[in-house]
């Protein structure tokens, strides 16, 4: 029997498969990767019956137009998106996001575009089927690891299916993409390689984030952060979220898919709790930044969690 796939007709910016990222592999130099907003890609799956771990189609800015071939499955569409089915028989009907739609052969899914946003997550019953490395199927492009050989899908490329399955009922849930005043940080390990000026600059003034941003890190422009110790220092270990500032004075702020290691004093570190909405910050957006205590910056992740399974625990 033939397995059904999506034929890729339209590739979109960068298209990828993303779960939750591979875990202990720091010590070969190889990050988590994964889905960028953790809460989208797990609403996502919950809403279509999935393990939560399930490999989802995440998208940035443009998504793909794909073409479902030899089957029919649930899918559903989270994040602030624009997109549109196309019927096989010509009929166009537009998507509503966080709400489950089922897809037969010969139909097209149109995702035109993300909105105010970067990520979003085209999830399926049963996942893609994708080729697992060191436990996990998402791609990392700097590295070339994960499925698809480590690379974005291109046009006439297909993604296959795990099982051909779709739900009887439709699903969905009424959910905000909420934004936050400031980007909270706890101070990094370099923090007193920094000016007094500088440390004020950081905590007071507005960053721009440039168009210098992918999955791997996200540049930012603004007033200069001054060293006064070492513009670079020995190569040290590097985790998500933490904030790097180079000779130059602009702050790089290390994404899912970072290198492990680096030589730049780091100033900072984004709490696990902000990531999400960090991520989905597009070029040109402003960013300020607050700092917290440590029992501080656990409370809220604790209040992170807890919202996210609250969220999940709505969807039947």
């Amino acid at each position: 029997m033939n397995k059904a796939y999506f034929e890729i007709i339209r590739p979109g910016i960068h298209s990828t498969l993303q779960d939750l990222g591979r875990s202990n592999q720091y010590h070969i130099g190889i990050p988590f990767s994964g889905s960028m907003d953790k809460r989208n890609y797990l609403i996502g799956n919950k809403l279509v019956g999935n393990k939560l771990k399930e490999a989802s189609l995440e998208f940035a800015y443009q998504g793909p137009l794909i073409k479902l071939k030899l089957g029919k499955v649930t899918g559903v569409i989270t994040g602030n998106v624009t997109f549109n089915i196309l019927r096989k028989n010509s009929k166009i009907e537009k998507g509503s996001c966080y709400k489950t739609f089922e897809l037969k052969d010969g139909d097209q899914l149109d995702i035109i575009s993300t909105n105010k946003s970067v990520y979003g997550y085209f999830s399926i019953k049963n996942g893609f089927t994708g080729e697992y490395i060191w436990g996990s199927c998402s791609v990392n492009t700097k590295a070339k690891i994960g499925s698809n050989d480590g690379e974005k899908f291109g046009v006439n490329q297909k993604i296959y299916i795990n099982k051909n399955e779709s739900l009887s009922e439709s699903n969905k849930i009424d959910y905000f993409n909420s934004k936050i005043e400031f980007i909270r940080v706890l101070k990094g390990t370099n923090f007193n390689f920094f000016s007094e000026k500088a440390k004020q600059i950081f905590f007071s003034k507005e960053f721009i984030v440039s168009k210098l941003t992918d999955r791997m890190g996200m540049r930012l422009e603004g007033q200069k952060i001054e060293n006064i110790a070492e513009a670079n220092i020995k190569s040290e270990g590097l985790i998500k979220g933490v904030i790097q500032v180079p000779p130059d004075g602009n702050p790089i702020i290390m994404l899912s898919d970072h290198g492990t290691i680096g030589g730049y004093p780091k100033i900072a570190i984004v709490i696990s709790a902000d990531y999400d909405r960090l991520t989905q910050l597009t070029p040109g957006s402003k960013i300020k930044f607050k700092s917290v205590e440590l029992n501080e910056a656990e409370r809220l992740y604790k209040l992170y969690e807890i919202e996210t399974q609250n969220i999940l625990g709505q969807i039947r």
